[in-house]
């Protein structure tokens, strides 16, 4: 009868420790991040609409809070592992090197506080990150929290740009190019549509084609951007049947912006295309 006891008190803790090597049911690793550090089991998920707060600076001296589609993950270290747990600087230098493999920059790192932010774009969305390690030496366990922002979308129509053209004389459209290019993204062609169907409706009407930019860069850099941009969309619009005759483009490079350059939402109003009735 001991035996057996002595058996089934084995077998439990055999089975405990199983499971207790396992992520919570139903828990995966981000896509956007699938390298967890060695060790680490998933204690908590979490996937909502939110506003968060990440660090620019040490000691949350700057910080900026922006709001989007949430995913945080908790990962404990695995103590019964019998392996050493990294440092915080590992732990942050593991998803530094993620982040950059994905076009990443880093935005802030301190491996003293245990916390670093992470910024990138994917498929056209701001993405940021922000790694907060907690615990004895900031290595028990850590957050990964990732905020993703829509990418700014607009309802563009023929007859919303006709009519915005007779009404303030130029409309600003916001068409989406590969970073630093003037090659235009394919999610952006509808718009590029729109514009064509709007000038066959109106065979008569001459419009220039203008460009601008952030300030992101420098001047000179910006504007020869921006003509090329303006230039791109005008082939865009004349390769559709448009009368070359009847269109026109020019860069303004970052000198007209029409939003505060300091914010990343003013940023992306200020990178525009203006369709302008001659």
């Amino acid at each position: 009868m001991k035996k057996i006891t002595i058996a089934l008190t084995m077998a439990f803790l055999f089975f405990a420790s199983a499971f207790a090597q396992q992520d919570i049911e139903g828990a995966k690793d981000n896509p956007m991040f699938p390298t967890r550090m060695p060790n680490y089991l998933i204690t908590e998920v979490a996937n909502n609409f939110d506003a968060v707060e990440f660090n620019l600076a040490a000691s949350g001296t700057k910080n900026v809070t922006k709001e989007g589609t949430k995913s945080v993950v908790r990962y404990d270290f695995y103590t019964e592992s019998g392996k050493p747990k990294p440092s915080s600087l590992q732990i942050l230098r593991n998803y530094e090197a993620a982040a950059k493999k994905i076009g990443g920059e880093t935005v802030f790192l301190s491996a003293a506080e245990g916390i670093a932010t992470f910024k990138l774009v994917k498929a056209g969305a701001e993405v940021w990150v922000k790694i907060e390690a907690i615990g004895n030496d900031n290595s028990d366990a850590y957050y990964l929290t990732i905020l993703e922002i829509e990418a700014m979308k607009q309802e563009i129509t023929a007859v919303g740009i006709f009519d915005a053209l007779n009404t303030d004389g130029h409309i600003a459209l916001y068409i989406n190019f590969e970073t630093g290019k003037s090659t235009i993204k394919p999610e952006s062609q509808p718009i590029i549509d729109q514009i064509v169907e709007m000038l066959k409706a109106n065979p008569t009407l001459k419009v220039s084609i203008e460009g601008h930019t952030d300030n992101v860069g420098n001047g000179p850099a910006n504007q020869t951007l921006s003509e090329n941009r303006a230039k791109a969309v005008m082939a865009a619009i004349s390769s559709k049947g448009i009368d070359k005759a009847l269109l026109s483009s020019k860069g303004w490079g970052q000198t007209k912006p029409v939003a505060d350059n300091k914010t990343d939402e003013g940023k992306a109003k200020n990178r525009r295309v203006e369709i302008v009735k001659i």
